[in-house]
């Protein structure tokens, strides 16, 4: 635990930084629509966004390479080199797609950039949340660890919210020739001046004390003893608790935040204007609710605070989404996505700091980008396509709320089990 003075500035940086590199993979999704049109011609439209849309998947399968990578590297050559490594390469990738020739003037080597891009971005972003959780966690003075490890997710909502708002700016005030022609560009070039902005203030983040003291411990391992095959040896239980929470806090961000604009708009039928609207309202309430139910998780412990997420994750979706089908429309669409961000944001308060006190520092950032990674993958990078199929399946509007509560009680039995460490003063 940091005996110095907390330093503001390495906080913010390791904040700004993390915001920056989700909205850089976050803003790709928001304008797929658009992309494959100029990226992806195919016979159809519907063939094209289908191409687009697997361009997108291919980071979240990258996600787990690229966090266990540079999650074995965080914990080798420290949390600072991790760090600037990842925002480099995202610096690199959101350059690819701001200025990549489209179809029509180089062919098929237009979707290959754009698709090398998305590999690259998938590496960084699954390194990303192991290495600056770590960093968070081990900069917190005593009793805050909670609060700190929360400003991870704040940073993810953030990133959000501003890759929601670049696309709601572009499409709404430009007109459909100039968005085709290059207003397309601009949330990514965006992304790539602020880039370098965070990869300087990375330059000057200082290693944390708990990396240090554990890498000069008396009998510590070598560095290069500790990898994949000796956690998946000593921290099964860790990891699989850890997935644990992850599988049950992503389904709810993937089916609340991401797939409900589609579901507005087919199952709703309701205008993706009144859609954005209600998701930026949300976004708005969970970037502020983040902090204080991390504040919380370092009063009461993570267990308390995890369970009553994963209670309410499995009690509210089904009753509201049944009230907003029965009368279909802003106000009630406003409604529930508010309630839903403010649960997901009980859960986002301690669900960092919950995860990376499961580890020891040697293997913190490999552990966690491990659990956290493949949960993504499988349960947060398919919901839409689960969900979507769940409907057709059950022929039931409903059945969304039906993969949330299966992620819910997921959840809740990972939380039951969880070693909660919030009064242990000393990390592992």
């Amino acid at each position: 635990m940091p005996s110095t003075p907390v330093k503001t500035r390495q906080i913010l940086a390791a904040v700004i930084g993390n915001a920056l590199e989700w909205y850089d993979f976050v803003v790709y999704g928001f304008l797929t629509v658009i992309i494959s049109r100029l990226f992806f011609p195919a016979e159809s439209e519907y063939a094209s966004l289908l191409l687009a849309m697997a361009t997108f998947g291919v980071g979240f399968f990258m996600r787990p390479v690229g966090g266990v990578l540079i999650g074995m590297y965080a914990d080798r050559r420290g949390r600072k080199a991790a760090l600037q490594l990842i925002i480099l390469l995202m610096t690199v990738s959101i350059a690819m797609i701001a200025f990549a020739p489209t179809y029509a003037s180089i062919g098929a080597a237009a979707p290959a950039i754009i698709l090398l891009a998305r590999l690259m971005q998938g590496v960084a972003t699954g390194g990303e949340f192991a290495s600056a959780t770590a960093f968070l966690i081990e900069s917190a003075p005593p009793g805050r660890r909670g609060l700190f490890g929360s400003l991870q997710m704040l940073g993810q909502a953030l990133a959000a919210l501003g890759g929601a708002s670049a696309g709601m700016l572009v499409t709404q005030g430009l007109t459909p020739e100039q968005v085709d022609s290059w207003g397309w560009r601009l949330p990514f070039i965006f992304g790539l001046l602020i880039g370098p902005v965070g990869l300087w203030m990375r330059r000057h983040l200082d290693e944390t004390e708990a990396f240090v003291e554990a890498s000069r411990a008396p009998g510590a391992r070598p560095a290069a003893s500790v990898g994949l095959l000796t956690l998946l040896r000593t921290e099964a239980r860790a990891v699989l608790v850890s997935f644990g929470l992850v599988l049950s806090s992503t389904i709810m961000f993937y089916v609340v935040l991401i797939y409900m604009p589609t579901y507005a708009k087919t199952q709703l039928k309701m205008p993706l204007a009144h859609a954005f609207t209600a998701q930026v309202a949300g976004l708005v309430c969970l970037a502020l609710l983040i902090p204080l139910f991390g504040w919380l998780s370092d009063r009461i412990g993570r267990r308390p605070v995890l369970m009553l997420a994963s209670a309410l994750y499995f009690l509210l979706p089904w009753p509201l989404m049944a009230w907003v089908l029965a009368d279909p429309g802003l106000p009630r669409l406003l409604v529930m996505q508010v309630m839903l961000c403010s649960a997901i944001a009980i859960g986002f308060g301690a669900i960092s700091t919950a995860l990376a006190e499961q580890f020891a520092v040697r293997q913190r950032s490999t552990g966690l980008a491990l659990a956290y990674n493949l949960a993504v993958m499988l349960f947060g990078g398919f919901a839409q396509l689960i969900v979507t199929w769940l409907i057709a399946v059950t022929g039931s509007p409903l059945a969304p709320s039906y993969y949330v509560m299966f992620g819910a009680a997921v959840g809740m039995l990972a939380a039951c089990f969880i070693a909660d460490r919030y009064r242990q003063e000393e990390l592992l």
